[in-house]
């Protein structure tokens, strides 16, 4: 068998954020900067650590970064008003709630205020339909970073057997319809899934976002499958073994420097999408 290709999310990300700077320059032209509100609700030191990276990936590619930090008790009216006034500048191009919000929120009621020309994490339930019909100008970002990753190292979707394990509404549903819409036969698996390790050996393209660490193991995965892990997990642990998947695999993400960074980088294209969008 071949040496195993590493999917280096790195370098796709690179490759997307270089793609924006010419459209960054143009609308600098205008006095326009694209701009992108986070929203952190709490002091949850992970939920922490991911906005000051989206923070800093903004600052270096030229792209304005607003960080409205609420405290942990915030209400759900009050979340609610505060995205509502960001909805409402003109110069805010992206709003992006960091997800998970504490427990008495109604974060799917937040989600939904956001404005859909300003949800460039693709959250809502608008986006999330006109994702399934494939018009969406901003699916949910870590399912277009794996689409992204498989576009950028020529993989081809067609027509082959894609086992997504997940089910979640912003990342394993819409990553099932975006690789369907691209003509592969699509099984969705989930935790009421039964023989999950069969379904999943059967897998052409096998995409792990189950949220728990090394759990898709490496005798799951058929020889020449491409595995693509969304997983981040403590201590930098995705949620496929990489070594033993590594070993079946023809090609992989590691876990850092996979799918992560392209994420970031496809919420920075979407930002500036909405500005260009917003601008005309």
């Amino acid at each position: 068998m071949p040496e195993t290709l590493i999917l280096d999310g790195n370098r796709v990300a690179t490759d997307i954020k270089e793609s924006l700077s010419g459209a960054i320059q143009s609308l600098a032209k205008r006095g326009i900067v694209p701009c992108l509100a986070t929203i952190l609700v709490g002091d949850d030191p992970s939920s922490a650590t991911y906005v000051r990276m989206k923070g800093n990936a903004c600052k270096r590619l030229g792209i304005q970064s607003i960080r409205l930090d609420l405290p942990k008790d915030t209400s759900t009216g009050e979340l609610i008003l505060a995205i509502r006034k960001l909805n409402a500048d003109p110069n805010v191009h992206g709003i992006l709630l960091q997800h998970p919000v504490p427990h008495q929120i109604d974060e799917r009621a937040a989600f939904e205020a956001i404005s859909i020309e300003k949800d460039v994490d693709g959250v809502t339930t608008l986006g999330f339909a006109q994702n399934a019909f494939g018009f969406a100008d901003f699916p949910s970002c870590t399912p277009a970073a794996i689409i992204a990753i498989l576009d950028y190292y020529n993989i081809s979707i067609e027509g082959k057997h894609a086992v997504v394990i997940g089910r979640s509404p912003i990342l394993g549903k819409p990553v099932s319809i975006m690789l369907l819409n691209q003509n592969a036969t699509v099984t969705t698996c989930h935790s009421k899934t039964t023989n999950l390790e069969d379904i999943v050996r059967l897998g052409d393209i096998v995409v792990a976002a189950v949220g728990k660490p090394r759990f898709v193991k490496g005798d799951w995965i058929k020889s020449g499958a491409i595995v693509l892990d969304a997983g981040y997990n403590e201590g930098n642990i995705g949620d496929v073994d990489y070594d033993g998947c590594l070993l079946k695999a023809s090609a992989i993400t590691p876990v850092p420097a996979g799918v992560g960074p392209v994420t970031i980088a496809a919420l920075l294209k979407h930002t500036v999408a909405a500005a260009e969008k917003l601008a005309k």
